[in-house]
């Protein structure tokens, strides 16, 4: 199995769909491959900018294995199967693990129900006590609306079948679980805005949604960090920070997937309740982005910083 102790730069890839809102295989073949190419070394697949709520049960185990298929083991695999639901996400955990190229499983905090602490250590420990592959918490109180203490994540990096953490919180709450959270346990920051100084303080890395259309920057980025140059690296991360932040201006994964089709790597729509972007927001996220004027309605967009 592919571990993610080596790996620093995920994406957490769309899910591109057809003209009928099906799911795109081969759109997908091929962003994986562009992705691959710039510098990702890792995915999620099926998390939130894979606008998994929208897929069926048996869409998402058929992304799935395709999308093991397409990686082959070449870099770590994570597949989302959290849910509200401690039985139903053991059930369809177990489902996935059965599911060869796909690695870990990424378990969100459980949304709507609002669990406390002492429920969260309990639903993550039944859930990792009874699947068959290393689980990932994923702790993102901005669509939960409820927050994992640092405290009871380092808690549950003991449990020998926890593997690591998605955290999206302060940097304050990262440090305190970098230090205090198991030796083999990995940690990644899920807001693309800290990913160098998440790496600085010691994280593995970011799982991304910025890295699908600044992969290569990203990529140079940690290139430089690990070279030492690190002015070049901060300046680096100062310019994709605004950038960053535009590809969330509009609900996710609309911006990415309009800068994604106007590069020619046909992401598709989106699925309802998400919409794709109208005329006004395109320009509105060139704008931000400081691209040319009507360059999201072309198909051989080039961006840069």
């Amino acid at each position: 199995m592919t571990t993610l102790q080596d790996a620093d730069l995920l994406t957490a890839i769309v899910t591109p769909f057809d003209s009928d809102n099906h799911i795109n295989i081969d759109s997908l073949k091929t962003l994986t491959e562009h992705l691959l190419a710039g510098g990702s070394n890792g995915f999620v697949i099926g998390g939130t900018t894979g606008e998994t709520p929208t897929l069926s049960h048996d869409e998402k185990l058929a992304l799935y294995q395709e999308f093991g298929q397409i990686i082959a083991g070449r870099v770590p695999v994570i597949a989302g199967t959290g849910s509200n639901n401690t039985q139903e996400t053991i059930d369809f955990t177990n489902e996935v693990a059965a599911i060869d190229g796909i690695d870990y499983a990424l378990v969100v905090v459980p949304p709507y129900n609002k669990p406390n602490q002492r429920g969260m250590l309990a639903h993550f420990t039944a859930v990792a006590d009874q699947v068959k592959i290393p689980i990932i918490i994923y702790n993102i109180p901005g669509r939960t609306g409820v927050k994992m203490d640092a405290q009871t994540v380092v808690e549950l990096s003991q449990h020998p079948n926890i593997a690591g953490v998605k955290q999206c919180a302060s940097l304050e709450e990262m440090q305190y679980i970098i230090d205090h959270a198991a030796d083999d346990f990995a940690v990644f920051t899920g807001e693309d805005a800290q990913t160098l100084t998440a790496r600085v303080l010691g994280a593995n890395g970011v799982i991304s949604v910025a890295s699908h259309c600044y992969v290569k920057e990203m990529r140079q980025m940690y290139d430089q960090l690990y070279a030492g140059n690190y002015q070049k690296a901060g300046q680096l991360q100062r310019l994709l920070t605004p950038k960053m932040a535009a590809l969330f201006m509009y609900p996710s994964p609309s911006p990415v997937k309009a800068v994604l089709n106007a590069q020619g790597l046909a992401a598709g729509g989106c699925r309802l309740p998400i919409l794709s972007l109208n005329d006004k927001e395109k320009r509105s996220l060139e704008t931000a982005l400081g691209l040319p004027a009507n360059s999201l309605s072309t198909q051989d967009l080039s961006i840069d910083l």
